[in-house]
């Protein structure tokens, strides 16, 4: 559909309360697949391929990727389809849309679930480190092309856990991965990398509606990340899964969508899986 002059692709399926999924850097609507056909027959679940990534426009301008404009697409996508509010699960880089969406449109957001999310970096240093390790990383995707950055990107510890994965899955994730276009990848470092992103740390307390933060037990830095969240709002919950890293909704996505749907049915309040 046509959002804001850009082409996106969005996946609807299902019947029932409206459940939004924005995929991770260098991800799509496909990789929510195993997760979706769980929910179908309950809810009806819309899936994005946000700016830059699967089948949605990848334009050259770099400051069309600001988290701000991706946030105004999905608000103008929740429009197109005539919904009000939603629940939104997000992974990641699509966590982090999420949550800017719900601190600045809170009326959208009726329950939050983050994966493997963080709310930003909290200070200007981290921030400014952070953005030149990413123009680094998407310089090295626009002069070497995809083939070298995915096996790069492959071998960085917070995906360790997928080389547990059968064979096929991982090429299957590999290919997906390699058929993202390069400037779509590197204007998303470069526009809605944790470095570009304002910190929301200090606008957690105050948010109400029920928020879920989703880790596998074996990315430390994440489960980190989750406990100085509730620190900041206690109403969070936190769901550790045991065994799994980064991207449980990829490494068990059948565990993990059996977790969404209790969520979705129960609104929160779980403490282990």
């Amino acid at each position: 559909m046509k959002v804001n002059e850009m082409d996106y692709f969005v996946n609807i399926k299902g019947e029932g309360p409206p459940v939004v999924f924005l995929h991770g850097f260098t991800g799509d609507t496909s990789s929510w697949n195993e997760v979706v056909d769980r929910l179908t027959h309950r809810f009806t679940c819309i899936s994005i391929d946000l700016i830059g990534h699967g089948r949605t426009d990848a334009p050259e301008d770099a400051e069309r990727y600001q988290m701000a404009h991706a946030v105004e697409d999905v608000e103008a996508i929740l429009a197109r389809c005539g919904i009000g509010e939603a629940t939104f699960v997000g992974y990641s880089m699509g966590g982090r849309v999420a949550l800017q969406l719900a601190i600045t449109r809170p009326h959208l957001v009726s329950h939050l679930i983050l994966e493997s999310a963080s709310p930003g970096l909290l200070t200007e240093e981290e921030r400014d480190a952070r953005r030149v390790k990413d123009e680094a990383l998407a310089e090295q995707i626009l002069e070497h092309g995809m083939e070298e950055f995915v096996n790069f990107w492959e071998e960085i510890p917070l995906f360790e856990t997928q080389k547990r994965l059968p064979a096929t899955v991982q090429a299957e994730i590999r290919q997906g991965r390699l058929g993202q276009r390069p400037i779509g990848l590197a204007n998303s470092l470069r526009g809605m990398g944790t470095g570009a992103q304002p910190s929301w740390w200090d606008h957690l307390s105050a948010m109400e509606i029920p928020v879920d933060l989703l880790v596998g037990e074996l990315d430390e830095k994440f489960v980190g990340i989750a406990k100085r969240m509730k620190e900041r709002n206690p109403r969070f919950t936190i769901t550790s899964f045991s065994g799994y890293g980064h991207a449980i909704h990829v490494e068990e996505p059948q565990k993990f969508g059996t977790m969404i749907e209790d969520l979705l049915h129960k609104g929160g309040n779980t403490n282990g899986f």
